[in-house]
């Protein structure tokens, strides 16, 4: 991330001028509650990847400065919006904004960064860049109320997790991705190519974000370990945990889950590791980074695959 941050340092700082400057509101709330969550200290990892995208393509122009802000306010539209439906009160450390400024203030703020994003995707005046993001954030919402659905089911199987993983995450990628590759006009098979990096980048992130709720430094991720289970989430981690593990065993995860009893979170992390469900869920984190690596082989070799390379290793061995 650090050599990440270095080779997109001045493309990121107008990154950020363009989110100070299309955050600006007449409205006092929404510059409190919008400048809050923006320095909250992300990755910005998704506008990252519709700078490196464009830039592997030969593009270098201010409409990737201003589709990276736009792809940031639609991820931030997101977190506002499901830390108040998880009922989160922590992320990266921090207070949530609802915690903060209240649910009315977070979802009304999200609302505002979605129609921001849209305000400023149509001036950059490319029906294709609108129908990528009218489309990512329309299965994004979908991918929202499929985890809602899911969250206390103890019967998801993996393939409704791998779905609700694909729409709710690593949609956004695939989108950025997309994006820069609109911009540079690369061809369609160039487009796809890297649009399937996004989605198995945005997998491994999800996956290895599963990992790390039970089993991250706290201090490092700042979130609590546990709140995924507290949720009612049943992630690959337990699914897993259910089904290598005895009936007992199955037993005690299905009850924690039906309940989100994460008074059991100590029992339900010894039935983790003891079915090695850490270690198989990191492992398919590591082949969906080797499929992000495989279909952008053909690129052109420059600082930025080399970059995207790296970024898909990263996201499938991060320990925050």
């Amino acid at each position: 991330m650090d050599i990440l941050k270095k080779l997109l340092a001045e493309d990121m700082a107008a990154v950020d001028a363009v989110i100070r400057t299309r955050l600006h509101s007449e409205v006092v709330l929404v510059n409190q509650v919008g400048e809050y969550i923006v320095n909250s200290g992300g990755k910005r990892l998704r506008p990252a990847l519709v700078l490196l995208s464009s830039q592997a393509f030969g593009f270098n122009g201010k409409q990737q400065h201003e589709l990276a802000a736009v792809v940031e306010f639609i991820h931030t539209a997101t977190l506002l919006h499901d830390d108040v439906v998880d009922e989160s009160e922590l992320r990266r450390g921090r207070e949530t904004a609802n915690a903060l400024f209240g649910n009315a203030a977070s979802v009304l703020v999200g609302d505002f960064l979605y129609s921001r994003a849209f305000q400023m995707m149509v001036e950059v005046g490319e029906m294709r860049v609108m129908q990528i993001l009218a489309e990512a954030t329309n299965v994004i919402a979908e991918g929202e109320v499929l985890q809602l659905l899911n969250c206390n089911d103890a019967d998801v199987d993996i393939t409704n997790y791998m779905r609700v993983i694909h729409c709710k995450t690593a949609k956004l990628f695939e989108a950025a991705m997309r994006l820069g590759a609109v911009l540079s006009k690369a061809s369609a098979a160039d487009e796809e190519a890297v649009a399937k990096y996004g989605m198995h980048l945005g997998t491994a992130f999800q996956l290895i974000d599963d990992v790390l709720d039970y089993s991250a430094d706290e201090a490092q991720t700042g979130k609590h370990l546990g709140d995924d289970l507290a949720e009612g989430k049943p992630t690959l981690p337990l699914i897993y945990a259910m089904q290598h593990g005895s009936s007992a065993q199955a037993a005690v995860v299905r009850s924690a889950i039906e309940h989100g009893d994460v008074g059991k979170f100590a029992e339900v992390l010894q039935i983790i590791r003891d079915t090695g469900a850490l270690d198989f869920t990191r492992q398919q984190a590591l082949h969906e980074a080797a499929s992000a690596q495989a279909v952008i082989a053909s690129l052109a070799d420059s600082k930025y695959k080399q970059s995207l390379l790296e970024l898909a290793h990263f996201a499938a061995t991060r320990q925050f």
